[in-house]
């Protein structure tokens, strides 16, 4: 780390330590001793990384612990299946230039850096993240990247990613927010991260004003799967965000084992309207390679989607998203509650009960 990593002028207490190994993993009780070989042969091709914050989540009594799930390694991942990509979005057919994604009209990708605080063993960009990968965007690429922003007069947002964002020092965010400010079609800025569930402690009201002082609008959303990952830290951590001004939505995807049951869905949507965090969207599994435990089949999301729709509030509705194969864009694949008109302008239309409705729009005067 650079000079930077200092962050804030030392606002940021120093981080919990991150499991990093098979070895770590089994020392912290998080792993069989038995399963240390296989995990062995994971992390030579995928990083690990587990905070103390998000271990202290974890049951290790529970061989089902949907938060050990998401970040401890499985023997499963050695299985590839054929229909899995290393770039299962296709971000490489639409990155003009070097850390550049341009598949939106309006809107880029700025991938800053390939490390996170934590590695989801179900990241579509787990070929390409980790301790192994170049840290950070050169500063040539980064400027190559910056000029591609200021010359793309049709950009209206920027949205950081990576790799995580909040885990860059505080000064060079603060570059970055500068280098921003500077391009004036770019009206919005919008952060994706893991942070204030995975490193609570990093998240100040300073870093807030970092964000805050491209005088752009910014938008930070939150990574979470599962209920128990919005822990009080959490929560304290997205308040100093919000309450400064930045709004927050939230992003999960469906994994089999963690969070593909209504109760579980319902809880950790409520938890982030309780937290203010308004959930935006809920992804299908990307197929990246040695994910396929984690699957969960698109007519049973469709069937917790009409589920949640029946018994929460419209505030904890995210969409149902799947981003096509081969770089074509998210598309919304929840369920259709309106058929087409069979004769005339007559409408089949289904309740929240799944009770089917005839419906006749009123005819023009």
């Amino acid at each position: 780390m650079d000079a930077g990593s200092a962050g804030l002028a030392g606002e940021m207490r120093k981080p919990p330590a991150i499991l990093r190994s098979a070895a770590d993993l089994v020392k912290a009780g998080l792993l069989p001793e038995a399963n240390r070989d296989a995990i062995e042969r994971i992390a030579a091709a995928y990083a690990i990384g587990v905070t103390g914050a998000v271990a202290e989540l974890i049951d290790p009594a529970d061989p089902r612990d949907p938060i050990s799930r998401q970040f401890v390694p499985d023997a499963a991942e050695l299985d590839e299946r054929p229909d899995e990509m290393a770039d299962p979005t296709g971000d490489l057919a639409f990155s003009p230039v070097e850390g550049i994604v341009h598949r939106y009209p309006d809107r880029v990708l700025l991938k800053l850096l390939h490390i996170c605080p934590v590695y989801c063993r179900f990241c579509f960009r787990r070929a390409v993240v980790g301790p192994n990968s170049p840290t950070y965007l050169a500063p040539e690429a980064l400027a190559a990247a910056m000029g591609y922003i200021a010359d793309h007069s049709g950009i209206w947002e920027v949205i950081l990613t990576g790799g995580d964002p909040l885990t860059l020092p505080g000064r060079r965010l603060g570059e970055i927010m500068a280098r921003i400010e500077a391009i004036d079609h770019v009206k919005v800025i919008r952060l994706h991260t893991r942070v204030p569930v995975a490193e609570p402690s990093r998240i100040t009201a300073e870093l807030a004003g970092v964000l805050l002082s491209s005088g752009k609008t910014v938008y930070v959303a939150l990574h979470a799967n599962h209920p128990r990952e919005m822990s009080e830290a959490a929560r304290a951590a997205c308040a100093k965000f919000i309450d400064a001004g930045i709004p927050m939505l939230s992003q999960s995807v469906l994994l089999a084992g963690v969070n593909d049951d209504i109760e579980t869905l319902t809880k950790l949507m409520r938890a982030f309207v309780e937290a203010r965090i308004k959930p935006y969207y809920l992804h299908q599994l990307d197929r990246a390679p040695g994910t396929g435990h984690f699957w969960v089949p698109i007519a049973k999301g469709q069937d917790l989607m009409r589920q949640l729709r029946g018994r929460v509030s419209g505030l904890c509705q995210p969409h149902y998203m799947l981003d096509i194969p081969g770089g074509h864009g998210k598309s919304p694949i929840g369920p259709n509650y309106l058929s087409e008109p069979s004769s005339g302008e007559i409408y089949r239309v289904i309740d929240y009960k799944g009770r089917p409705h005839v419906y006749r729009p009123q005819e023009p005067q």
